[in-house]
């Protein structure tokens, strides 16, 4: 029997962390999510890799710059979404160059910190459970299924 092959979509994720906390983006305009915080992220292009995929988005996001000596692959989602499958990559850097700002306000409309033991209420929930994991040093896990 020949089942028809997966159309993933890639996508990268940033916990950027300093002094105990995390910086998320709280999204608006999308109609993805809207009103809610989650980590900054963005789909990997084709020709990218992950790493590629995230130094670009978060330069597009929140206008630092990464080096790829910085990053830090921490956690792999295989995630199933309403309409397709997704992997997500997530990824932690403590050292960039340049000040985050928000990039974006057509898409988000607060970028703050927030201590890692104090996540907002309003998270994206398989951000937040992308986040428990890495936070217990689990490196792998499935959502939505």
């Amino acid at each position: 029997m020949n089942l028809p092959r997966h159309n993933i979509i890639p996508a990268s994720y940033l916990l950027l962390l300093n002094n105990g906390k995390v910086l998320l983006q709280r999204r608006c305009n999308t109609g993805f999510e809207d009103g809610n915080y989650g980590l900054i992220s963005g789909h990997v292009e084709v020709g990218e890799t992950f790493t590629q995929g995230l130094i670009r988005e978060i330069h597009e996001e929140i206008g630092i710059i990464l080096r790829p000596t910085d990053i830090e692959l921490v956690h792999i989602m295989h995630r199933k979404a309403a309409t397709s499958e997704r992997v997500d990559a997530f990824f932690v850097v403590r050292t960039w160059q340049g000040e985050p700002k928000n990039m974006e306000p057509e898409k988000c409309d607060d970028v703050s910190w927030f201590s890692v033991g104090d996540l907002p209420k309003n998270m994206i929930e398989y951000n937040r459970f992308a986040f428990d994991k890495i936070q217990d040093g689990i490196f792998y896990s499935e959502y939505g299924w």
